[in-house]
């Protein structure tokens, strides 16, 4: 049995003196509830003759409230919240991580979700200059060309005119660049929400980029990037190839699961690019420049490269290779009983579907394959499972992904004979999490 209480507990990870006080209290309570039942046996008798003779006292079940009275009225909280008894399942900053709050993420639950898609109050943030709140009836989306003969009609949207648009709703995940750009060294923090939580997955409502770019009249056989724009303080700027966006994945959005997008996910309108680098999918999206070069943004050039070990940097390496993660049991979490347990992750690829996952529980020296929940989509988040019997020995849990292209998952002596160990953007490698003899579950590298 995997405890709810630890793995949702506030500060993420328990000290060892907590833990110990949880089991007691644990096998505390198993040993009243046998000794109350084996009081309850011998008294069987008793308890019905009292039954029979207190029929009309509604006391004598000892029924709780929720039971015995009228609940809340319909509609007491007009946008439904979670229980109070979730309160601790949080997204959660790193404290330090940015000089300011303004320029920070906060890391969403993995260790506690289910399924692929993650709650629109739990998506991850990564903000340059903070969030707003902006109002959609003053919002515009303006396009043009770099030069007159790129684009015959420059336009400016407003909000309803997008909406008006034929629209389509797809479900991909997002992940920044810097995900798990923490362990590249060593393991460095405790939890799966802090080695891979900047990622999350969402239905996406919008128009695809190139039915506007039609209807302003791109001329697709000279435009091959476009720039978008945001319309925040840090004035965020990417340069996207033509070639996303005539496959008809790149969406104008402006719908997350089935509402609007929420403020800090952009609110009214970002960008949608499937399989790049979070930084890519502009919010407060308010222009698209159309261009036949990349146009060397700062959050390209000097920003969000890749240190190589020869010293350069590596840039426009936009795509998320194929990854995958254990969440649970993971990091800060805590086996409270042998027998039987579920392995449980999540895996995706920039590339394409997911079409393996293997799981082992020795550090990799030996693998199976696990289940693939589906829907098993492209470019979006793919939820694994796999049997796992607890003798109460030592193990090491990990997960190796292998997409459609047929890119497999690397470990971390792979990733560094390329990469070094001194980056922070695009960590792919293997993750592994050791269940020690006593129930603890820690964050390692093998």
């Amino acid at each position: 049995m995997l405890s709810r209480f630890i793995q949702r507990a506030p500060e993420n990870f328990l000290t060892r003196a907590q833990i110990q006080d949880v089991r007691a209290g644990r096998r505390g309570f198993l040993a009243n509830a046998l000794a109350a039942a084996a009081a309850g046996a011998g008294a069987v008798a008793a308890g019905q003759a009292t039954a029979q003779e207190g029929a009309g006292d509604p006391n004598i079940l000892n029924l709780p409230a929720h039971s015995k009275g009228l609940g809340q009225p319909v509609a007491a909280r007009p946008y439904g919240l979670p229980s109070e008894f979730e309160k601790n399942l949080q997204r959660r900053e790193s404290p330090g991580l940015t000089r300011v709050g303004q320029g920070s993420v906060s890391f969403c639950p993995l260790q506690g979700l289910f399924g692929i898609i993650t709650p629109s109050g739990l998506h991850f943030e990564r903000h340059h200059q903070g969030w707003w709140d902006i109002d959609p009836g003053k919002h515009r989306l303006m396009v043009n060309g770099s030069d007159a003969s790129m684009l015959k009609r420059p336009m400016v949207f407003s909000m309803d005119e997008l909406m008006r648009m034929p629209h389509v709703s797809r479900m991909h995940f997002i992940e920044c660049g810097a995900n798990t750009g923490m362990e590249w060294g060593n393991a460095a923090v405790p939890t799966v929400q802090y080695t891979h939580g900047m990622l999350s997955c969402s239905e996406f409502t919008g128009v695809p980029l190139r039915a506007i770019l039609e209807l302003c009249g791109v001329d697709f056989k000279r435009a091959r990037f476009i720039l978008a724009e945001g319309a925040d303080g840090s004035s965020m700027t990417r340069t996207i190839p033509m070639s996303l966006i005539m496959s008809g994945e790149v969406l104008v959005a402006y719908g997350q699961n089935g509402e609007m997008l929420r403020p800090e996910n952009g609110y009214p309108l970002r960008l949608v690019v499937p399989g790049v680098q979070g930084v890519s999918w502009v919010k407060y999206l308010r222009r698209i420049e159309v261009g036949d070069m990349p146009y060397g943004t700062k959050d390209e050039t000097i920003h969000y490269v890749d240190l190589m070990p020869d010293g350069t940097h590596r840039q426009y390496t936009s795509i998320q290779e194929v990854k995958s993660v254990v969440t649970s049991p993971s990091g800060g979490q805590v086996l409270l009983q042998k027998g039987f347990h579920n392995i449980t992750g999540l895996a995706w690829s920039g590339r394409g579907r997911i079409r393996r996952v293997d799981v082992s529980t020795d550090g990799g020296r030996n693998w199976r394959p696990a289940r693939l929940e589906g829907p098993v989509l492209a470019k979006c988040l793919t939820r694994f499972n796999a049997d796992f019997v607890w003798d109460g020995q030592a193990a090491i849990f990990q997960s190796r992904a292998v997409d459609e292209t047929g890119q497999i998952q690397p470990t971390y002596a792979d990733l560094r004979k390329v990469r070094a160990s001194r980056s922070i953007y695009h960590n792919n490698a293997i993750q592994s999490w050791s269940l020690e003899e006593n129930g603890e579950v820690k964050n390692v590298q093998v």
